[in-house]
């Protein structure tokens, strides 16, 4: 799973998010970091009011969280999401040395990025996509 030091960098360089039923996300900075929360039909939807999207918890007990505005939640893209955001600069997913490497070809170089999780390697090199996009060059 993507980590959510990963999820704020990518948030933070720029990456946007337009939540879909089966998006996962946390609610950071309320001690929650380790709750993952799923867009879903029933308990967890995603409601567009005129002030913004929002995102109801219905059925909730435990504590009272009725909405909450989506940028005040940090999305986890899924392994299918980074690699589909990655688009033609993906070249591959392997596992070399027990680690998972991703190889990208970013501005005509090709990148590898090592981690120990798919989405980890996936998010490293949709990070550096996004620098190397950034910079305009």
């Amino acid at each position: 799973m993507l980590s959510v030091r990963l999820a704020a960098a990518l948030r933070d360089a720029g990456l946007g998010w337009k939540p879909v039923r089966g998006d996962r996300f946390v609610l950071p900075d309320r001690d929650m970091d380790d709750e993952i929360f799923v867009l879903s039909d029933m308990t967890v939807e995603l409601h567009e009011l005129p002030e913004g999207q929002v995102i109801g918890f219905n059925g909730t007990t435990e504590w009272a969280l009725d909405d909450v505005h989506k940028d005040e939640v940090l999305w986890l893209p899924r392994e299918d999401q980074l690699r589909g955001l990655l688009g033609r600069t993906f070249q591959r997913l392997d596992r070399v040395d027990g680690q998972y490497r991703v190889v990208a070809t970013i501005g005509g170089d090709v990148t590898e990025v090592r981690a120990a999780d798919p989405e980890e390697a996936y998010g490293e090199a949709l990070l550096r996509l996004i620098a190397y996009a950034s910079a305009g060059l």
